[in-house]
């Protein structure tokens, strides 16, 4: 997991699989057959590649009416992180809930006995069941996998959507808090209250090229509602650049440094913090620690000071900088007092997605 491997991916999409996209982009054709989608997604949920990057070389090798669908993807990432930022009660919601569905598992038999099945692959329905070990084996699912996936979760087998929302982020290579929690919610119909999205047979039929058939779905069903919606609340604001001398701390959801806005600071050391989510599986683990051992052998390179991760007294009094961690583990765990920066990108877009999505894709001309 490195920034060379998602450049490398990145060629390979736009000599490849990037002309096609717009039309072959919901087809699942297997952990086997062709990719249809980029599959940058694990380098830039943790910004090995920047989203700027990434829509720059799309717009350069398709123009700006052939990579539309592309970088309208890529600003949904965007729009969910700042989402997110504005509404964060839906994460903490979200741990709650899922904190509760453990405690259901261990006095509900029942429950446990379908979750078990469930994320087991034992469940009788044969994408599902295929789906869950393919996520567990591989960290990865198509996104119209993802969404069928979270559908049959919610609405057949009626398990409580923050157990699955849990289950993609022990196990998804690409595991975003923001994308997650609330593609879940959207699925459920939480996010826009009332419009849910129902996984049915004959379009997982056409998008999976007739590999399954999906009997026994309930394609009827009710959105799911909650009593307190997430409150908006103002878009935090981030932190001046210091002068002089600065420690540079780098967490999972940033990891070029190169690019950050640092402005007239001198980094003179670095740390790095790795923080995964509850029960993350083996390889998102092992990933995370190569992504942030391969980025703290490049900065130490870049800044020409002494990197390494950020134990007791790394900083040595010096001010702590770091790029702005959106809502989830690592913004959970930043030290008390350090200074957050924030990307152009996201100082310009995310105060657009505070609401539907829809406001910042008329933006998007604009912002690119």
């Amino acid at each position: 997991m490195t920034r060379a491997a998602g450049l490398d991916r990145l060629s390979v999409f736009l000599a490849d699989e990037g002309a096609e996209y717009a039309g072959s982009r919901n087809f699942d054709r297997g952990p086997e057959g062709r990719s249809t989608t980029s599959a940058l997604s694990p380098y830039l949920r943790r910004r090995l590649i920047t989203e700027a990057e990434v829509v720059a070389a799309a717009v350069a090798a398709f123009g700006d009416e052939g990579a539309e669908k592309f970088v309208s993807e890529v600003f949904w990432r965007t729009y969910f992180k700042g989402h997110l930022e504005t509404h964060p009660a839906a994460w903490t919601g979200y741990l709650a809930l899922a904190a509760e569905g453990v405690e259901r598992l261990a006095v509900e038999p029942g429950l446990r006995r379908t979750y078990e099945a469930a994320i087991e692959g034992r469940s009788g329905i044969d994408c599902f069941d295929a789906w869950a070990l393919e996520l567990v084996e591989t960290g990865w699912l198509h996104n119209h996998a993802r969404m069928w996936f979270a559908s049959i979760w919610i609405f057949t087998l009626r398990l409580p959507w923050a157990l699955g929302a849990e289950f993609f982020m022990r196990h998804l290579v690409d595991g975003d808090p923001a994308s997650n929690t609330l593609s879940w919610r959207w699925v459920a119909g939480l996010h826009t209250r009332g419009k849910h999205y129902v996984a049915r047979a004959e379009n997982i039929r056409r998008y999976t090229d007739g590999r399954f058939d999906a009997v026994g779905l309930d394609e009827y069903p009710d959105a799911l509602d909650e009593p307190m919606p997430p409150r908006e609340i103002p878009l935090p604001p981030a932190d001046a650049v210091p002068d002089g001398e600065v420690a540079l701390l780098l967490h999972l959801d940033d990891l070029h440094p190169e690019s950050l806005p640092l402005g007239a600071a001198r980094v003179v050391r670095i740390g790095g913090l790795v923080a995964h989510s509850d029960g993350a599986s083996d390889l998102v683990r092992a990933l995370d620690e190569a992504a942030m051992a391969e980025v703290l052998a490049r900065a130490a390179a870049h800044f020409g000071c002494p990197a390494g991760h950020a134990d007791s007294g790394w900083a040595d009094s010096l001010p702590v900088v770091t790029a702005w961690a959106p809502v989830g583990p690592s913004a959970m765990v930043l030290p008390q007092g350090c200074l957050r920066l924030r990307r152009a990108w996201d100082k310009a877009a995310w105060p657009l997605s505070n609401r539907g999505y829809s406001r910042l894709r008329k933006a998007i001309p604009q912002l690119i």
